[in-house]
C-alpha cells in the first residue's frame, strides 16, 4: 500500500496560484489542498492537518498574517511560507518573526518553489524517521551510553573495541561535555577488568593537601586527624580501572608519585616507608591541552608521555551536527519519561534552531537544553517557544567560555557584523538570496540580521 505524502495547503483568492503550484508539488509527492481565502483556510484546517501551507499575504477579510498564526497555534509543526507582491523589508521581517519559513514574491520564481518544497519535503521525512526510531533503532545508535552516527563517532566506536581488551593507560581529551567518562566506561567494560571496579576520582574537587591521602591511602597518626588507617583509591581499584577526571588539575607536588604508580604499579600510604603493589589500569580525561601544560612547565612530561600512549580525543558537538536529531530524540525520550510528560519530539523549527546552535558545552548542554524545555513545554512537541528561553540561560560552560568576549566586546563585534552585512548587501545589489548565500546563511537568518543590526536596504 502506497503511504501519502506530505499534504500543502495553497491559501490565495488568486485561482491561478494554486493549480501552478499544484503542478509542481505533485512530483514531489505532495498531496495539495486549495482554499480560496483566509476564511476557507480557518474553517478547513482541523480536517486538512497541512504538513506544510503556501499563504498569500494580502486577503481580504483574514490576512496571511493571522491564517500563519491560527496555524501555528495548531500545530507548531507545520512549515508556513508566505507569498507576497510586496516585499518590504518590515514585511518580511514580520513574516520571519511570526514563525513563517520563508517568504517568497510574487510572481512565484517557480524554480524556487520547488526546491524549497523539495527541501521541506525531505526534512519532514527525516524528522518522521528519527521518531519512528523504534527500540532496536535505538540499541543500534547507542554504544555504551554514547549517540552518534556521524564518522566522527563511528571512528570513536570503533577505536574503542579495538583497544579496550590491550590498553594499561589511555588519555581521553575533549572539551567539557563531551562524554569523556563514558569513554573511560566504555573502555572498562570492554576491557579484561569488566567484572573488577571502576573507581572515578575528581582531580579538580578533592583538597589538595589531602590528595596524596586519597589516591595512596595513610597509615594511622600520619598527620593530625588520621586516627586509622585508610585505604587509598589506587588500592580500592586493584585489579579494575581507576579513572582520573581532569588529570590536568593534578598538583605538580602529586604527579611524580602518580607516574611510579602508574608506571610501576606501586604506591606508598601516607606516613608509612613501605611500597605496595597494585595492578590498576589508570584512564585519564582532560578538557586542557595537556601539550601545552607541559610545554609551560605546569604538567609533568614523563607522566603526560605515559598517559598517553594511547589517546583518543572526542570531537566537539559542532563537528557532529548530524548527530543532533538522534541525541535530541533520545534526550526527549528520556526527559518525558522521567516527568511522567507525553512529549514525542520537537519541531521542524526547532530542531534547526538545535542544529545552528554553537553549543560550547556539547552534549552536557544539549541534555540541559531538552531538560528545561520539557518543563516547560505544554504540548506534545517541543518548539521554539520552549527552546528560545532553555537556550537563553547559559551554562557555566557557556558563559565561561562567552561571558568575557561578550562583556568586552559585543559592541565592536555588533559594529564589524554591520559593516560586512552592509557590504555584501551592496555588492549583492540588494538581492538578499545573493547576499545570504555568500554570508553563508539563510535568508530568515538574514532578515533577522537586518533587523537586530537596523540595515536599511
Amino acid at each position: 500500500m502506497q503511504v501519502a505524502g506530505p499534504t500543502l495547503l495553497v491559501v490565495d483568492d488568486d485561482p491561478q496560484i494554486p493549480p501552478l503550484v499544484e503542478k509542481y508539488a505533485r512530483p514531489l509527492g505532495y498531496r495539495v489542498v486549495a482554499r480560496g481565502g483566509g476564511v476557507q483556510a480557518l474553517a478547513s484546517l482541523a480536517e486538512v492537518k497541512p504538513d506544510v501551507a503556501l499563504v498569500d499575504l494580502h486577503m481580504p477579510e483574514v490576512g496571511g498574517m493571522d491564517v500563519l498564526k491560527a496555524i501555528r497555534d495548531a500545530d507548531p509543526e507545520c512549515q508556513v511560507i508566505l507569498m507576497s507582491g510586496d516585499v518590504a523589508v518590515d514585511a518580511i521581517v514580520e513574516a520571519v518573526k511570526g514563525g513563517a519559513l520563508d517568504y517568497l514574491a510574487k510572481p512565484l520564481d517557480f524554480g524556487r518553489v520547488r526546491a524549497l518544497l523539495s527541501s521541506v519535503r525531505d526534512e519532514i521525512a527525516r524528522r518522521e524517521q528519527v521518531l519512528r526510531a523504534d527500540a532496536d533503532t535505538a540499541r543500534q545508535l547507542e554504544f555504551h551510553g554514547m549517540i552518534g552516527r556521524s564518522p566522527a563517532m563511528e571512528t570513536l566506536f570503533a577505536s574503542i573495541r579495538r583497544l579496550a581488551p590491550h590498553v594499561r593507560s589511555v588519555l581521553v581529551s575533549g572539551e567539557t561535555g563531551t562524554g569523556k567518562e563514558l569513554v573511560a566506561k566504555a573502555l572498562h567494560a570492554l576491557g579484561a577488568r569488566h567484572d573488577r571496579r571502576f573507581v572515578t576520582v575528581n582531580c579538580s574537587a578533592v583538597v589538595e593537601t589531602l590528595f596524596e591521602s586519597e589516591l595512596f591511602g595513610h597509615v594511622r597518626g600520619a598527620f593530625t586527624g588520621a586516627t586509622d588507617t585508610k585505604v587509598g583509591l589506587f588500592e580500592h581499584a586493584d585489579r579494575g580501572t581507576l579513572f582520573l577526571d581532569e588529570a590536568g588539575e593534578l598538583p605538580l607536588a602529586l604527579q611524580a608519585k602518580l607516574l611510579r604508580a602508574v608506571e610501576y604499579g606501586e604506591i606508598q600510604r601516607v606516613g608509612s616507608l613501605d611500597t605496595r603493589r597494585v595492578d590498576v589500569a589508570v584512564i585519564a580525561a582532560t578538557n586542557r591541552d595537556l601539550r601545552a601544560e607541559t610545554a609551560a612547565n605546569r604538567f609533568r612530561s614523563d607522566l603526560f608521555y605515559r598517559l598517553s600512549i594511547v589517546e583518543i580525543r572526542l570531537p566537539p558537538l559542532r563537528e557532529r551536527r548530524e548527530d543532533i536529531p538522534y541525541l535530541t530524540a533520545a534526550f526527549v525520550r528520556d526527559c518525558a519519561q522521567r516527568l511522567g510528560r507525553e512529549i514525542t519530539g520537537v519541531t521542524a523549527a526547532a530542531e534547526r534552531a538545535l542544529q545552528q546552535a554553537p553549543w560550547p558545552g556539547n552534549i552536557r548542554e544539549l541534555r540541559n537544553v531538552i531538560e528545561r524545555a520539557c518543563i516547560l513545554a505544554d504540548g506534545r512537541l517541543l518548539t521554539e517557544r520552549e527552546l528560545q528561553p532553555a537556550m537563553a540561560a547559559p551554562t557555566p560552560v557557556a558563559a565561561a567560555s562567552t561571558g568575557a568576549i561578550a562583556a568586552a566586546g559585543s559592541e565592536r563585534l555588533s559594529d564589524a557584523q554591520r559593516e560586512q552585512i552592509a557590504r555584501v548587501m551592496r555588492e549583492s545589489g540588494g538581492n538578499k538570496q545573493q547576499a545570504a548565500k555568500r554570508l553563508g546563511i539563510s535568508r530568515r537568518a538574514l532578515y533577522r540580521w537586518l533587523e537586530r543590526l537596523q540595515i536599511d536596504v
